[in-house]
């Protein structure tokens, strides 16, 4: 693969995951509107990580010489949040999107950034763990997220 080939390879992940760090803040900003009190300030810090991992993402996009999307008005979400049990499983949802798309940022990069992709998908699989109530096996790996045993329930 030429240089150039790696860089927009690169480019182009960097970019997915700013567009997931988008969509997790504004996920968030629903999250902590419909989770239950004691979870609020779960949701905040999440919500506060999120932006801080989106702000560093338009600034590897640019030094990667390209142009940061902005974020969307609004996000449609996978479902209807309308209380605190779904607030949680779209807080889990978002985690484990993001962690897909730094995952995707581990292969196509190299160095630091690499290193900084590989933690964030650490910290987005804790996060998910955190609202889910327990792990999966391999995050930020859809096809291997899939529980052999039955379904846990997030715990609200």
């Amino acid at each position: 693969m030429s240089g150039k080939t790696e860089a927009s390879a690169e480019l182009k992940a960097v970019l997915a995951a700013l567009r997931a760090e988008h969509a997790a803040v504004y996920g968030y900003g629903v999250v902590g509107g419909k989770v239950r009190a004691g979870r609020r300030a779960e949701a905040q810090a999440a919500y506060d990580a999120h932006r801080a991992r989106r702000d560093a993402l338009a600034r590897a996009v640019r030094d990667l010489d390209g142009k940061p999307e902005p974020a969307a008005a609004a996000y449609a979400l996978p479902f209807p949040v309308t209380d605190s049990d779904a607030a949680v499983r779209l807080a889990v949802e978002l985690e484990e999107r993001v962690a897909g798309v730094y995952s995707d940022v581990v292969r196509a990069a190299g160095g630091e950034r690499r290193r900084d992709a590989a933690e964030a998908l650490r910290e987005a699989a804790v996060r998910a763990a955190r609202w889910r109530g327990g792990s999966v096996a391999f995050p930020g790996l859809a096809e291997r997220a899939t529980p052999a045993g039955p379904p846990s329930t997030p715990r609200t």
